[in-house]
């Protein structure tokens, strides 16, 4: 079957999909195959609560678990095993996508342990060894864009790992993002690492910029703050988008690494389902196609993009003057978008390690009853 309509004017507008999700269940069934040939799928992202619930129903996983309990394997090793079972798995499924991309798109990404999001070092130490274990050239490390993390972006990159760096929301943090990946490729460069080996995607989240806001902008409940819902999240890719451009695409810093072979790292649109039922179920893909993106997205949002979705081309270039403006009126009616940065990172971090605990609780359970 061939791709989608809608997945090919992405496609033609810059943007690459991918899948936010992975199970063992999707690969033995052919399912992940079949997302590829007849959707126009070309990568994967994970991320804790994707392995919770895939880990925690069924029984795909129940042999490994039985030799893991008999090797005597603790839950937070054993988890690491399985989701690198699936993602190596899923690496050999993407790998002719992989090379017809040169490396671009055929990715699957494999986050460190949540726990780890204020400890550099430890972060760096688990992103080593996660690549090694999985053992394939198209793997993504993923690592949050906390303050802490920062230099373990720019410490794995330059040991030659691809990096999806998560959890980011706002431009400011965005544009740390970005200076940390080029002094990871410069470190790489210097060490004669093979810069066309290392990619790079920034996890940019969109909806759940907007349940914040909104939220906030109900509690103010004047026609002014209403007239706003459902704004911030695009704006908010938007803005970013135009930081992209200005700070790595036309940095001369970033031009001259990339004249050594480098490849640029992409926005990457995140949390890109509506949570909203009254907002278009598409409006996170539509209003953020664009040349060198990438939009990740669970299954629904991406069968309603195949089946309704109206893609018009490059719809983020040039935006980013009404997306100030966005910004400007949000401020003025009273929300304290420095505030909505620091609970949305509190809150990814956090929601992220407790579906990890509750993982290991349930797996613990599952280990000792093998």
């Amino acid at each position: 079957m061939s791709t989608p309509a809608n997945i090919n004017a992405l496609a033609n507008a810059g943007t690459s999909v991918w899948l936010d999700d992975l199970s063992r269940d999707r690969l033995r069934s052919g399912n992940l195959a079949e997302v590829i040939e007849n959707k126009g799928v070309v990568g994967v992202t994970t991320n804790p609560a994707i392995f919770a619930n895939a880990m925690s129903q069924g029984t795909a996983y129940d042999e490994q678990l039985r030799e893991l309990a008999a090797a005597g394997t603790p839950a937070d090793s054993a988890v690491f095993e399985m989701a690198a079972d699936d993602v190596a798995d899923a690496c050999d499924v993407f790998l002719p996508i992989y090379e017809k991309t040169d490396g671009v798109d055929g990715r699957v990404s494999l986050e460190v342990d949540p726990r780890l999001a204020n400890e550099r070092e430890a972060t760096v130490t688990q992103a080593k060894e996660l690549a090694a274990k999985v053992g394939r050239e198209n793997l993504m490390i993923k690592i949050p864009a906390t303050q802490e993390c920062l230099p373990a972006i720019t410490d794995v990159l330059a040991e030659g790992i691809s990096v999806n760096v998560t959890l980011i929301f706002s431009v400011s943090r965005y544009i740390q993002v970005m200076e940390a990946f080029i002094a990871g490729i410069s470190r790489a460069a210097e060490a004669g690492k093979d810069l066309t080996k290392i990619h790079s995607v920034a996890s940019f989240f969109v909806s759940r910029v907007d349940t914040e806001i909104d939220k906030r902008l109900d509690g103010i409940g004047n026609d002014e703050a209403k007239q706003l819902k459902g704004k911030a999240g695009v704006a908010n890719a938007q803005l970013a988008y135009a930081a992209f451009e200005e700070r790595l695409l036309n940095n001369p810093d970033w031009t001259a690494l990339a004249d050594k072979g480098a490849h640029v790292q992409r926005p990457l649109w995140a949390s890109t389902s509506v949570k909203n039922p009254e907002y278009p179920d598409t409006l996170y893909v539509t209003e953020l196609a664009g040349p060198y993106t990438v939009n990740t997205m669970p299954e629904n949002t991406l069968d309603a993009t195949i089946d309704h979705g109206e893609i018009h081309g490059d719809s983020l270039s040039g935006t980013a003057e009404d997306a100030r403006e966005v910004f400007a009126r949000l401020d003025t009616v009273g929300v304290n978008l420095a505030e909505v940065w620091t609970v949305l990172e509190d809150e990814g971090v956090e929601k992220f390690v407790d579906s990890w605990n509750e993982l290991l609780d349930t797996l613990s359970a599952q280990l000792e009853a093998k």
